[in-house]
Formats: structure tokens, sequence, C-alpha cells
């Protein structure tokens, strides 16, 4: 499916020059982000729970306890909304008004069903796995029967979904360009410190290293900075 037909609940209209109803450009935000947010209603009160998850094909699969309150209501067919936001840069303008920021951000609503085949489970619980730490399953102890037991996983399509999209810099008014403050774009990105590992693995011979996070490249330390100020 090259685009998702827009809904009432997702079309862009603040602003519809910055939707996108792409799937390419879709799943590309929902591939690259590591948090979501899950908005429900519990006993006709909104909540929102923030949670990793993945994209398998065309749903995403999300996991819990399954004692806990949001899965149990998902499992049970409970309507979702599901967000997703990348933050690229702040934008700074001339006036407070026109302040901004660049972003990119995927809206998917439906309704999730649960997973209950102990195959397909297990193979959504590694995908969440591996989208966090790409290469990890292969690293470490996979679910018990009594783990997966304990864990409820759903699956939402992503057949009512849309993106919105903002890049480059500020839009002044005419009138506001001359002001003498400074305006333009100050990129953002998440980026990985340095590892730190647990005492167990210190006294490992020989000792294991922490996997490479390619799309989180590390920040370099402050003091090494300043050194080449």
């Amino acid at each position: 499916m090259d685009t998702v037909r827009p809904t009432p609940r997702t079309t862009v209209r603040q602003r519809p020059d910055r939707g996108s109803y792409d799937r390419a450009v879709i799943d590309a935000i929902l591939d690259e982000g590591l948090v979501c947010h899950v908005g429900f209603s519990v006993a006709g009160a909104p909540c929102v729970v923030p949670m990793n998850y993945a994209r398998v094909g065309d749903r995403l699969v999300l996991h819990g306890a399954r004692a806990g309150r949001l899965l149990s209501a998902l499992a049970a067919g409970a309507p979702v909304c599901v967000a997703v936001t990348l933050l690229d840069g702040l934008v700074l303008a001339r006036s407070a008004f026109r302040h901004s920021l660049n972003y990119r951000s995927v809206v998917v609503f439906g309704a999730a069903t649960e997973v209950a085949d102990r195959a397909e489970k297990r193979a959504a619980l590694k995908a969440i796995l591996e989208h966090v730490v790409p290469g990890r399953s292969r690293q470490v102890r996979p679910p018990s029967d009594g783990e997966l037991d304990a864990t409820t996983v759903v699956a939402l399509p992503l057949a009512e979904a849309s993106a919105k999209l903002r890049r480059g810099p500020p839009v002044d008014l005419e009138a506001d360009r001359a002001a003498p403050c400074w305006a333009g774009e100050i990129p953002l990105r998440l980026a990985a410190g340095r590892a730190r590992p647990d005492a167990g693995v210190a006294a490992s011979r020989p000792r294991p290293q922490p996997p490479a996070l390619p799309r989180l490249r590390p920040r370099r330390a402050a003091g090494r900075r300043r050194a080449k100020r």
C-alpha cells in the first residue's frame, strides 16, 4: 500500500500542506522512533501512557503486563490513539508568536487485537527488542513460558494513520525582519551517552561490550569539547 486513505480522524486540517498519508513517510517515522504515546479511555476519563513499540509490516505491536489496565483495555478492543513524534529542531523567529519546532510525527487510530498465538507473540516481542536495540535478541535469553504468560501483546493496524512534518526556517512577517535578534534553526537529535556496565559485566572475562546503536551516535564528552575550544 503506497498511501493510507485519509479519514475524518486522520485528515490534517491545521496546515494541511504539512500532512502526509504516504506509507513510506509514515513507516520511516515509526521505524526511527523509540517511544509512542498511547491514548485510551479509563472509566470515561482520558489516559495517555508512554510505551516502546515496533512496526511489524502493516501493524504496530505493543506489550505490557497482563494485569495492567492499558493492555487489558486494548486487548478487549477499546478504541486507541497512538502518537509518535521525532523532534528535529527549535525554530527561533523574530516574534514570540512565530516560534516553532521542526518535527516529524505520526498518529494512528483504531482498535488493537490481542496476539494470542504463542509463536506470533514471541516474534512480536523479539521485534520490539530488535527495534530498540538491533541484534540484541541474539545475545540474551528469550522470554520463558512464564514470562510469556505474564505479558500481553496487542497489534494495531496502520489502516487509519497520517503523518505531519515541519522543516525549515522561521516564517517571519516582513515587518519583523529588521529586528536585531538572532533567528533561525537549532537542530536537535537523540544521541547515546557513554554506556555504564552493570557490576556483573565488569567481573566477566572476556568482558562483553555494549551494543552498537548506529542511529544514536554517542555525544562527545563535555570535557573533551571544552578542551578543543
